[in-house]
Parts: C-alpha cells; structure tokens; sequence
C-alpha cells in the first residue's frame, strides 16, 4: 500500500507504557481461552465479551520505547485510519449523514476500555462505548507467523474491519443486535453474530474499493486482505486451536464466509449490498 509521506489522523491516542489495571472476571481460564483464542482473535467486534470484564484497580506507567520497526507501524496504521476517516466522511455525506471519527489507541500488554479491561491477547478490537479501536502491533507479528498472513494491506484490513464496527455503531446495528441477546439462546445469537462480523468485513472492503480508487493499492495488496480474512475466520482458527470446528460457536464466520463478504465489499464500494443479515446466503 502506497502510504510513506501521506496525511496521518491526528485521533490516535498512545498508550503505549501504561498497563491496564482492571480485573478479569467470570468464566475461568478455560472459558477465557475459549473466548479470547477462537473469538477475539478473528478481529472482532469486543463490545459484547470485554462487557464481562470490570475496570477496577489502578494502572501503571513506564518510559515506552518504541523500535524503528514500531515506529514505522504506529505512522502506518495512523495513515490507514485518516483514509478510513475521508471515504467513510464522503460515503455518509452522500447519505445525508454525518460520520464521526473513532480514535484508534495503541496499547501495549494491556489496556483499560469503556468495555473493560483487555490484554494485547485479545487482539485488535472496538469498543463501542468510547467509540475506540484498540491494538497492540504486535498483532502485526501474530499476523504473519500465527495466522501466515503478512504484508502491510493485511493489517490494513484488520483496522479497516474494525473501523467497520464503528460505522455499524453510527448506523445503529451494534445496539439492534445488542438487543436481541436477553432473548435469544447463545446458538441462536451466534448465528446473528456472524452476520454482524461479515457486515464488518464487508466495510471493510468498501473502504478497500475507495482506497483503490485513490490509487493507493499496490500489486498483491488485495491477495494480502484476502488472505488475512481466511486466516481470521472461525473454522480455521477452531482447527487450528482443537483440531476440529463447531459451527454452532462460531461467531465471526467461516474464512470463505469472510472472504466472500469483503470482496463484494470491494466490488461495490457502497453501503448497498452489506446486508448481511437479510442474506440468504452467506
């Protein structure tokens, strides 16, 4: 992606040196693996699971350091953001709407949210109640040698879908879908799970399309996302885990699912056609 010498967001908040100093609550450490290892780590939405952990406690500061390495990625996933914040303007202007900026934090280790408290084990995440992404770069790491997805478009991606929970928010999805879990079973909600988190990467891909159209993708920068929605998706990342998938818990979708949603994204470049939760198929 072409993106050295190009505008940075100025709503990048970094804590970087400051732990998080709440407390994890409920579930155990095996419901805890069970959630941060085959959910959060798919790129998700956490809203709904960090609102199982509570924030009290206090947190600590210590002088971060940052290689040139960390350096470079921190400019870059800023960049990536003040392009999400231009096209995501223009697309809910066109709306007759207004679009507000998130802010993107960088932590590293742990961090403390309007959701609760999280660890860098969670990997990137959105957090509707402060209207924040979360990410430690390390995940950039994880990318490549956990999840064999590298290249700089693919950590694209993960904050473009990220982003694309901040639009669901705006759009007023996040808190219809909030609504239907007092009344719905767990298997029942995760079904509409997936959609919501299929949606996301369709965002994603429409923000992929405009990026595209900017002139800003370079050769292999497409293959790069598509990979990383296929190694994000749940059957995948359950094998991986277990040996075998339950599609029954999965709550982000399938690696084809997640493909197949972020190209249509980047084939349309509209809001049209993200309606993942009317779909016949998915």
């Amino acid at each position: 992606m072409k993106w050295q010498g190009r505008r940075g967001s100025s709503n990048v908040e970094d804590r970087r040196g400051m732990s998080g100093g709440g407390k994890m609550i409920g579930g155990g450490i095996g419901g805890i693996i069970l959630v941060l290892v085959i959910t959060l780590l798919s790129g998700g939405n956490a809203g709904d699971i960090l609102g199982s952990l509570t924030s009290t406690g206090s947190s600590s500061t210590a002088p971060y350091e940052q290689t040139a390495e960390e350096q470079e990625l921190a400019e870059f996933v800023s960049v990536v953001l003040a392009d999400t914040e231009e096209v995501w303007g223009e697309i809910f202007q066109q709306q007759g709407m207004t679009y507000t900026d998130p802010t993107l934090v960088l932590y590293s280790g742990s961090v403390d949210s309007a959701c609760g408290t999280a660890t860098s084990a969670v990997g990137p995440f959105y957090c509707p109640g402060d209207a924040k992404l979360y990410i430690d770069l390390s995940f950039y790491d994880e990318l490549q040698q956990r999840f064999h997805a590298p290249g700089d478009f693919a950590m694209a991606y993960v904050i473009a879908h990220e982003v694309g929970h901040h639009v669901q928010t705006l759009l007023g999805t996040s808190k219809q879908l909030d609504s239907l879990r007092q009344t719905l079973s767990e298997k029942e909600y995760n079904r509409y799970q997936v959609r919501f988190e299929l949606q996301a990467d369709y965002f994603a891909g429409v923000w992929a399309n405009h990026a595209q159209g900017m002139n800003l993708l370079e050769e292999g920068d497409l293959e790069e996302a598509l990979a990383a929605a296929s190694a994000v998706g749940d059957d995948t990342i359950q094998k991986q885990a277990q040996g075998y998938a339950v599609p029954d818990s999965f709550t982000h979708g399938t690696s084809e699912q997640r493909k197949r949603w972020f190209y249509k994204g980047f084939n349309s470049g509209t809001i049209k056609g993200g309606d993942t939760f009317n779909a016949s198929e998915l």
